[in-house]
């Protein structure tokens, strides 16, 4: 029986607090034709809860390598011998030269990343002002700034920053698998400070490290529970001289069914696309919104290359939506 049929696509597409674990499980069993049939399921359901609104963000590297964290998918860990870009952290002309590219390719977003487990406080005190110009230009401004204390991001909340990204980056189940330096509870941490000041969160993972489809919706549901606003979806770019350097890719169709699912257990989430999207999905790329994106991470990312911003521009046109 397809899936459209009967009570799952029934649940599924009515159902505020989407599909159970279970239910997610037997999905992700899904082969062949009936992939197409989930991505069928899944694009609706982002038409009911969501719309046919694309939501652009566009980030900037503002302090790159040398993390003394040992996440083994990262090409900016002190703990991996890569040939990243290595810079302090960005003087304010270069980071409002990004922001004001970004709003020109229609962005509302914009977010300073920084590499390490949390900026100084000088460092901070700068990045404050920075986010006070971009809240200027009109952005809804985002940082991705390590583990935060609530005071430090009651400051960022101070100078008008909008939403605070943290990524559980996998299961907690797994996590001790792909980093020791820092635990999944201290990742909840931070996003529970972030929420207790009102700072919308976003936090999702990256896939394609090791994980099994148990780890996958696990987080899932580890989002749901914490009520995550945005859900970033990344699929690993393998760098040489990471430990994950000789992984292979997801398959197109392996990393559009994350979406569809990831769509299903969070009907009323942004799901946003982010790092590994054109090297993974290739000539899939505009399936994204058919499998149930609605958000989209444009121009290139923290040490990886991205797709053109006029061509996402052109695929979000061509599929008939709007930004």
């Amino acid at each position: 029986m397809l899936i459209t049929e009967g009570k799952t696509h029934t649940t599924a597409l009515h159902n505020v607090q989407g599909i159970d674990r279970q239910t997610a499980l037997q999905m992700s069993e899904r082969k062949g034709a009936e992939i197409y049939e989930l991505f069928t399921l899944s694009n609706r359901v982002r038409e009911k809860f969501r719309g046919n609104k694309v939501d652009l963000c566009s980030i900037i590297n503002a302090k790159s390598g040398t993390c003394p964290e040992d996440c083994s998918f990262c090409a900016q860990s002190a703990h991996s011998k890569t040939s990243v870009n290595i810079h302090p952290l960005l003087d304010k002309e270069k980071i409002l030269d990004a922001a004001n590219s970004a709003k020109r390719h229609g962005a509302r977003r914009f977010c300073i990343v920084t590499s390490g487990m949390k900026p100084s406080n000088p460092e901070l005190k700068e990045i404050c002002t920075f986010i006070s110009e971009i809240r200027d230009l009109g952005f809804l401004p985002c940082a991705t700034l390590g583990m935060l204390e609530k005071e430090q991001l009651a400051q960022l909340k101070d100078a008008g920053l909008y939403r605070y990204h943290h990524n559980l980056e996998t299961s907690e189940a797994f996590f001790s698998e792909i980093c020791t330096t820092h635990t999944y509870r201290e990742k909840i941490k931070t996003i529970e400070a972030a929420k207790s000041l009102g700072l919308s969160v976003c936090s999702g993972g990256i896939f394609g490290l090791g994980e099994t489809w148990e780890d996958r919706i696990d987080m899932a549901f580890a989002i749901k529970e914490i009520n995550i606003e945005s859900v970033p979806i990344n699929f690993l770019t393998p760098v040489s001289g990471t430990p994950l350097g000789d992984s292979k890719l997801l398959s197109p169709l392996e990393a559009l069914k994350i979406i569809a699912i990831y769509r299903l257990i969070l009907p009323g989430s942004e799901i946003r696309v982010c790092g590994g999207r054109p090297q993974t999905l290739r000539e899939l790329n505009s399936y994204i919104f058919f499998a149930g994106a609605d958000g989209l991470l444009i121009g290139n990312y923290l040490t990886t290359q991205g797709k053109r911003p006029e061509e996402d521009l052109q695929m979000i046109n061509d599929m008939g939506l709007e930004i």
